[in-house]
């Protein structure tokens, strides 16, 4: 495995060494157990096994599920509560797969805020952040197709409104509405390509996490100081690393443990708290919700695409420049996903030559202010589309873009770094001194009488 100078796998018996000529498996097994890892990582570096858990547990009760899911309109609501009441153990499955959905994304966000603080999206890791947002929007789509199976009335008519964003469009919205729903409206065809994507698109997410694990096992973790680890030797990695098994690999079980005991007190004592009552009532297309809202995990950018509406003058602008090709419905969709573009593109942002925020006091303020930004959108995505919440939405929709298309920007040129140091060594050490011998507590020779 390329980058970090380490020790690699060895076969000894016959049977290792045949297996390792053909299929070296173990080797490439062994390579990433043993990946000389940052001595100095914090627990904010456990969200990546975290993530990797709840993929498997959404795959494999998915899976379950499947078996048991009806795609027909006609029957979809009555073969959940099928599940929920005579399938053994169903209730629970259902239960650990939609919590499970929330935990990805609790993950997601708090993996994703960790690498735009510490600068893990900066050279040479510009691959791995671009796989990690591709990772995330597939999320979302496969969360939101999830979403409209249980066929209530959240189900049917957060399909309706999402799908219609894209009959915004211009030139090909309908046409592309129409193909997204299998016809003119959500219907039994949209339920039957939904179950099918959001069955598949789990198995794309997977390979795409390999990837991303493969990305920066080439170059290597990023760690809180944002200082590479020393590659000019074995020698001298090694006093800025530790092999990954087994200080981190116990970290990050004890980390899992954890938040395993909140993740099933929730789902044994309160598994609805998260979702919508109206969803246990089954869909009816002539009876709109007095308030459609997603789900939490999409509430911040909703809430940006309800903000841009026809009275803004930033949309007035870009509608009369462009012939009214742009119109307040189509702006928001594009802002919804720029929201997430301009993200993406942060390592071409950020002008600073200095990753971490730790020594950029400057960011670490702006920083601050984007988390408190993100979590007022989402609190703002599930109000009324009102006054003050419109206005809020919109202050907040426009700091969200300010934070990567500016001040990212602007820090670069204009803020005054503190003083990083030399080598993670260095940063561990400062934490962690050695401990030095006591020479006052050593026997002592008892002179001769």
């Amino acid at each position: 495995m390329a980058g970090i100078p380490h020790d690699h796998y060895e076969p000894g018996s016959k049977g290792e060494k045949w297996l390792h000529r053909r299929l070296p498996i173990v080797g490439l097994l062994y390579d990433t157990i043993m990946l000389p890892t940052p001595k100095n990582l914090n627990w904010m570096w456990i969200w990546g096994a975290v993530l990797t858990f709840c993929l498997a547990l959404q795959i494999i009760t998915g899976i379950v599920l499947a078996m048991h899911y009806t795609p027909h309109v006609d029957q979809a609501f009555a073969s959940v509560e099928h599940i929920m009441r005579n399938v053994n153990g169903g209730h629970m499955l259902r239960y650990l797969h939609a919590n499970g959905a929330s935990l990805f994304f609790i993950a997601v966000y708090a993996h994703i805020f960790r690498g735009l603080y510490y600068g893990s999206y900066k050279e040479p890791r510009e691959v791995t952040w671009i796989i990690g947002m591709l990772i995330y929007v597939l999320m979302m789509a496969t969360a939101f197709m999830g979403y409209v199976l249980p066929w209530g009335q959240m189900s049917f008519w957060g399909a309706t409104v999402i799908t219609g964003l894209f009959g915004a469009v211009p030139f090909i919205g309908d046409a592309l509405q129409t193909l997204l729903l299998g016809g003119p409206a959500v219907d039994n065809a949209t339920l039957n390509r939904f179950f099918s994507l959001h069955y598949l698109l789990p198995f794309l997410i997977a390979g795409l996490v390999i990837v991303h694990i493969w990305a920066f096992h080439t170059t290597g973790n990023n760690n809180p100081t944002g200082v590479e680890v020393r590659r000019g030797s074995k020698e001298e990695a090694e006093k800025d690393t530790v092999p990954f098994w087994p200080y981190y690999i116990i970290k990050d079980v004890f980390a899992l443990a954890v938040i395993m005991v909140i993740f099933f007190t929730v789902v044994g004592f309160m598994p609805n708290y998260l979702g919508h009552p109206d969803n246990y009532i089954e869909a009816n297309p002539l009876a709109t919700p007095a308030h459609i809202v997603p789900e939490w995990y999409f509430l911040p950018f909703y809430a940006i695409l309800r903000a841009f509406t026809a009275d803004v003058w930033v949309v007035q602008i870009v509608s009369f420049l462009t012939g009214g090709i742009i119109d307040a419905k189509f702006f928001g969709v594009l802002a919804m996903f720029g929201a997430i573009l301009v993200m993406a593109i942060a390592p071409w942002l950020d002008t600073s030559s200095v990753r971490s925020a730790r020594y950029r006091p400057m960011l670490k303020l702006w920083f601050a202010i984007l988390v408190v930004d993100f979590i007022l959108l989402m609190w703002l995505g599930a109000m009324p589309a009102e006054e003050p919440y419109a206005s809020l939405s919109l202050i907040a929709s426009a700091y969200w873009f300010a934070y990567f298309l500016v001040i990212l920007p602007l820090l670069g040129v204009l803020e005054k770094p503190l003083p990083q140091p030399m080598t993670i060594e260095e940063d561990f050490n400062k934490k962690h001194p050695p401990k030095e011998l006591d020479v006052s507590s050593s026997p002592t020779e008892v002179p001769a009488e």
